[in-house]
């Protein structure tokens, strides 16, 4: 359940498989300190552009890196004439009309998606929303926010904010969430995988691990199963549990 427990990489893969053209072509992502890195192929050069900004509105996304992106079809070279033929024989192919119709959508949604990242910048230039798990993802010209606040202040204050974004048709704040000392629960990182880190404190259980950040406590197997932690009702004050997705 994002935030909590859903490292940046599972969210970047979230955002790339609602984006029309860039799920169809499983590509593969990692992230590592803030950096992400996404491989595979694409159809055409202005797809790579496209997963950038996708990627770049996913909150904890420092750099993006697309050095692993294979592009397969490249742009045909102009045909060039004989040493001795008129320059007016000079021509270039066409772009097929499946080419510009894909160009012309990846236009559309990298513009869509640099509004997104304009929000995103936005909320976090905001005091009060500068550490609040919020993801901003695109759909058409509307605006999607993804995460939690800490109250219904900081829910209304980040929608207002999103709307007075120029370019921002609408904005869908139905996925952010309102829960009390969300900064708190997701400020430690594990800054190798990106996972979200709990320290244990005196008196908590599992149990009670999992009752907040999953609002279900029999949610605590997982964790105990992605912490290799055989005696659930064995763990130690100051101990680092990974919280999984």
């Amino acid at each position: 359940m994002w935030p909590f427990g859903k490292s940046t990489a599972d969210r970047v893969k979230d955002a790339i498989n609602e984006n029309p053209v860039l799920a169809p072509l499983g590509l593969n992502v990692s992230e590592s300190r803030g950096t992400v890195t996404v491989t595979g192929e694409v159809p055409r050069q202005p797809v790579v552009g496209l997963i950038s900004v996708v990627v770049e509105g996913i909150n904890g996304v420092k750099t993006v890196d697309t050095s692993g992106v294979t592009v397969l079809q490249q742009a045909a070279a102009p045909v060039q004439p004989a040493p001795d033929a008129p320059a007016a024989t000079v021509t270039t192919p066409d772009l097929s009309a499946a080419d510009e119709k894909l160009d012309a959508e990846v236009k559309e949604m990298e513009d869509n998606s640099r509004v997104a990242k304009a929000v995103l910048k936005a909320l976090r230039g905001n005091v009060e929303l500068a550490d609040d798990p919020i993801d901003v993802l695109q759909s058409g010209k509307s605006v999607i926010l993804r995460g939690v606040v800490d109250n219904e202040h900081e829910q209304r204050l980040a929608e207002k904010l999103a709307r007075e974004v120029q370019g921002v048709a609408s904005v869908d704040a139905s996925g952010l969430r309102v829960a009390a000392g969300a900064k708190e629960l997701v400020k430690e990182k594990d800054t190798s995988t990106g996972d979200t880190v709990y320290t244990v404190k005196s008196g908590d259980t599992l149990g009670a691990i999992a009752q907040k950040y999953y609002g279900n406590a029999a949610e605590y197997k997982k964790i105990a199963h992605y912490n290799n932690i055989s005696n659930p009702d064995l763990i130690q004050v100051g101990q680092k549990i990974r919280i999984p997705g």
